[in-house]
């Protein structure tokens, strides 16, 4: 075994029984590079990565391979989940050097200086692919570090500079206003598949962000289009082989553009991303389908990924004994054993079950039609389809359950669990279901109990049984401040408030760059080449984003007007690329979207176990509106510390509501119906 059996990251130790001198991020590495004067090979991934797998398997795991990289490199990996800092820098380096989109695993190789001079992704083992060979790669790069290295610490010094530039900030021209949010709509419909959903072609992601901003464009703009596009996109991706039709959940990506093949991994990132637009979707539409999903993907993450004490584990590996996949799909024999004859054809029906299969001779469960269509060609009522299905579901899962499970990364990542607790406590209130907000509130303190410290500075991750470690990142920040406000419109315990407040100064003082934005680290973390700013959407929301966000929902409740500030300069610092790159932006619009309004706030007085306040409460959550802040008090109890419930007092010892848009505060509306003839 080498140095990385000791590592907390699944992924670093997944490489322990390489042949490989593999060291972690750290002074070590970084000293003996300078100290020997050679190159580092930096080898960026994580635990559910596929050609992470691949790449390890033909190229890590050969002894004549690791030996040229022992003899004249340091060789360095890292977990990207663990250090987006390090991912981000070098995926940009990647970018420039390369002109081409990147991808894992990420391959750079650095100056000990750490200045990047040649990057790339999977290399195979022998030339193929139009890439080289990995083993002819480093003898290449060997030869010209030992007779072009001035050559090379040129490329280095110009990737350097231009990285250090993309955290500068052209001032745009314009305004904030509601001609962005309409052009995002019109560059999101051209990219549209008018056909399968989704934007552009193969391989085809889930793109939660961009359907939350084309929900927006209903609300604001009654446009038809966008809810046609939002739909599709929605229904195509729920029953297509992304989705997991026995267990629920979100598979990473489709490799093709009809939803049926994924990429196997399991991320928590996407499977709390999606269940926030289907729930959102279910709001605007009252749809039960998107409901449905909704509460499948959360009870997935709730029975699969989570802690005993709350927490929420980060993937699912895509491969089981080797193979991808393997786990999740089924041959037309084994499905009539398990379920027997009729209910075999039954369910071969609804999933286009076959003898050859739809993918490698095997099948992967997906759906052609609704609920509707398939009862009505079955003969059956909606309530018998739904009954045998869900018969069908139980016993495929039951014999899915015995089989070699995908690896599982038990690390808990600060920023993703924020993503959960918003999805949890957003499905309560949508849903009307209290064991997600007890689930989400168990995970908030679990973060709280885990990976915040004494001074009150979060931390990356931790594992289980292992001690948390890292300095937070502006997402760890930005992710969880929303969570909390999230969890406290689901419970109406104000210490969610308090403690996203205090987290929102510690963000500001940090994080904050006085000519618009944040960095991306804290302004005493570790010395890197250059201090960046996450600009763009990726998989998940840009920090930067999710800090608008977060901030003007947090000052509404507040009242604090200098977070209001704050997230006014970073929309105005990021206008541009609002305007001119929507698509990398969606939820810096989401954000904008918020700021523009009108921002709804709505404060509910009364006794806590009236049923007319339990109707008043079930009122004002159920309609979609993403620019709705809600509080509530029981005057019964201590007086509230909120601005928005100051002053209200309850009317007539009745449930008693008020409305106020933009600060512009109506009568106050007493009774349930009241509240509903108005709300």
């Amino acid at each position: 075994m080498n140095r990385l059996a000791v590592e907390s990251s699944l992924y670093l130790r997944q490489h322990a029984n390489n042949p490989v001198d593999w060291f972690a991020w750290g002074p070590e590495a970084l000293a003996l590079a300078k100290q020997q004067n050679k190159p580092i090979f930096l080898s960026i991934g994580y635990s559910a990565c596929h050609w992470c797998h691949v790449m390890e398997h033909e190229s890590f795991e050969n002894a004549e391979t690791a030996e040229a990289m022992n003899a004249n490199f340091i060789n360095v990996k890292v977990d990207r989940e663990e250090r987006p800092d390090l991912d981000q820098i070098y995926m940009t380096a990647h970018q420039l050097l390369t002109r081409e989109g990147g991808g894992w695993p990420l391959s750079v190789f650095l100056t000990p200086d750490l200045t990047p001079f040649y990057a790339g992704t999977y290399f195979p083992p022998k030339d193929m692919y139009g890439r080289p060979s990995f083993k002819r790669l480093l003898f290449a790069i060997h030869d010209a570090w030992t007779n072009k290295r001035d050559g090379l610490y040129e490329i280095g010094r110009q990737v350097s500079a231009a990285l250090k530039a993309t955290s500068d900030l052209e001032p745009a021209k314009g305004e904030l206003s509601e001609t962005i949010l309409k052009n995002a709509a019109n560059v999101l419909r051209r990219s549209f598949d008018p056909t399968h959903g989704g934007f552009g072609s193969a391989p085809k992601f889930p793109h939660p962000l961009e359907l939350k901003v084309l929900l927006r464009a209903v609300k604001r703009f009654n446009d038809s289009s966008a809810l046609h596009s939002a739909r599709l996109t929605l229904d195509k991706m729920a029953r297509g082989g992304m989705y997991d039709q026995v267990g629920g959940g979100f598979h990473r990506y489709s490799v093709d553009a009809v939803w049926l093949v994924p990429h196997f991994e399991k991320m928590l990132y996407d499977n709390a991303l999606l269940p926030l637009a289907y729930t959102e979707a279910f709001q605007l539409t009252r749809d039960p389908f998107y409901k449905h999903i909704a509460r499948e993907t959360v009870d997935y993450v709730l029975r699969e990924m989570t802690h005993a004490d709350g927490g929420f584990y980060s993937t699912l590996d895509a491969d089981s004994e080797g193979v991808e996949g393997k786990f999740y799909i089924w041959s037309e024999a084994e499905v009539e054993a398990i379920l027997g004859p009729e209910l075999c054809d039954f369910a071969s029906r609804v999933y286009g079950i076959s003898a050859n299969g739809n993918f490698e001779h095997s099948n992967i469960l997906c759906r052609s039609k609704s609920d509707e269509q398939d009862a009505k060609l079955a003969g059956l009522s909606l309530d018998e389809f739904r009954t045998k299905l869900a018969s069908v579901k139980c016993k495929l899962y039951g014999v899915r359950s015995k089989r070699i499970w995908p690896g599982r990364d038990e690390k808990f990542l600060t920023a993703w669990n924020g993503l959960m607790i918003a999805a949890l406590a957003k499905a309560s209130t949508a849903f009307d279901e209290p064991k997600y907000a007890v689930a989400a509130t168990r995970a908030a303190e679990f973060v709280l109990a885990n990976l915040r410290s004494s001074e009150g500075r979060l931390f990356r991750t931790s594992g289980v049984n292992a001690p948390a470690k890292l300095p937070g990142y502006l997402e760890d920040y930005a992710y969880l401040i929303d969570a909390f406000v999230s969890l406290y419109e689901a419970t109406f315990d104000a210490k969610w408030v308090r403690t996203a407040s205090e987290l929102t100064d510690v963000m500001i003082r940090h994080f904050a760059d006085p000519v618009g934005g944040f960095f991306f680290t804290a302004d005493d973390h570790e010395q890197l080449i250059a201090r960046t700013k996450d600009l763009h959407d990726g998989a998940t929301p840009s920090g930067n984003a999710m800090a608008a966000t977060a901030l003007i929902r947090l000052a509404k409740l507040t009242g604090r007007s200098d977070l209001f500030a704050i997230a006014e300069g970073t929309l105005k610092a990021y206008l541009g690329l609002m305007t001119e790159n929507p698509a990398a932006a969606g939820q810096l619009l989401v954000a904008l979207d918020s700021y523009l309004g009108p921002v709804e706030e709505i404060a509910v007085v009364g006794n806590e176990s009236d049923p007319e306040t339990a109707r008043v409460l079930h009122a004002v959550r159920q309609k979609f509106a993403p620019n709705r802040i809600v509080a509530f008090h029981d005057p019964a109890k201590a007086d509230s510390e909120l601005a928005i419930l100051a002053n209200r007092p309850m009317v007539d010892n009745r449930a008693t509501v008020y409305v106020c848009r933009n600060s512009v505060c109506a009568a106050p509306l007493v009774g349930s119906d009241a509240v509903l003839e108005v709300i």
